[in-house]
């Protein structure tokens, strides 16, 4: 934990075209990390780093969604705690962003990305047998969704977080489902990623309450369709608007 937040710390430091504010939340833990987070954040007495904490465990998905919720700025970058990838390939996210997506999502499946340690079989075999529930739920597309590094326009993220059910590891499909329900373009970006071992995912607790809301989201939408708002056309428009821009600039 501590070597997250040095690197927190450093990340803070090293940008200097961005104001950085951390949001860290703890998910209800039963351990001593609330105590361990507050007591660096006041020894270092930072106001750009600040924790959110709340009783009892609710899931990660309850955790970003609490994040989010909180977070200030023009985008929002989630990332788990463990930091598998580096928070430098944030810039990659943002070309992204800058060249027209609303959601860029890290991914460890596409080409370019890179995995230097590579997780046990076992995690392996879980994530090819989830990711193809993922694209039966009908989510197709992305093939990596559960990479827990990606960066949002700050009013998507609001917005679609708020309308979020899932509260535990497989937020990430209905959060991308979501989105393009709404309109917003979502797309994959190559990052750098490290297993670390300390991830909170268990293969049978955890893999079966994923594989579960899963078959109810897939269920769900197949009975109810996908959300709809008038908005939805708003966010297609704004897309159009932003791409012919881009276009005018390149003209220049």
């Amino acid at each position: 934990m501590i070597g997250s937040l040095d690197r927190l710390a450093a990340f803070i430091a090293e940008t200097e075209d961005a104001e950085v504010d951390v949001v860290l939340v703890d998910d209800g833990s039963s351990d001593d990390t609330a105590d361990i987070i507050n007591a660096y954040i006041t020894d270092r007495d930072d106001p750009q780093m600040r924790l959110l904490r709340y009783t009892p465990n609710r899931g990660k998905g309850y955790a970003v969604k609490t994040g989010v919720a909180a977070a200030r700025g023009e985008l929002i970058l989630m990332s788990d705690a463990d930091l598998s990838t580096p928070l430098e390939d944030w810039r990659k996210l943002k070309d992204a962003i800058d060249a027209g997506a609303d959601i860029a999502c890290g991914s460890r499946a596409v080409r370019g990305a890179h995995i230097g340690v590579r997780p046990p079989l076992h995690r392996r075999l879980l994530s090819r047998v989830f990711n193809f529930l993922v694209r039966a739920s009908g989510v197709h597309g992305i093939r990596d969704t559960q990479c827990g590094f990606k960066l949002f326009r700050a009013a998507v993220a609001k917005r679609v977080f708020s309308r979020l059910r899932i509260e535990r590891f497989a937020f990430d499909v209905e959060l991308i489902a979501l989105a393009r329900d709404l309109g917003y373009r979502v797309v994959e970006v190559p990052v750098n990623w490290d297993y670390s071992g300390h991830s909170t995912v268990r293969l049978f607790s955890s893999g079966g309450r994923m594989l579960w809301d899963l078959l109810v989201l897939a269920l769900r939408r197949a009975a109810f369709g996908g959300a709809k708002e008038t908005g939805s056309g708003a966010a297609r428009r704004r897309d159009r608007a932003q791409a012919t821009v881009e276009e005018e600039e390149k003209k220049r």
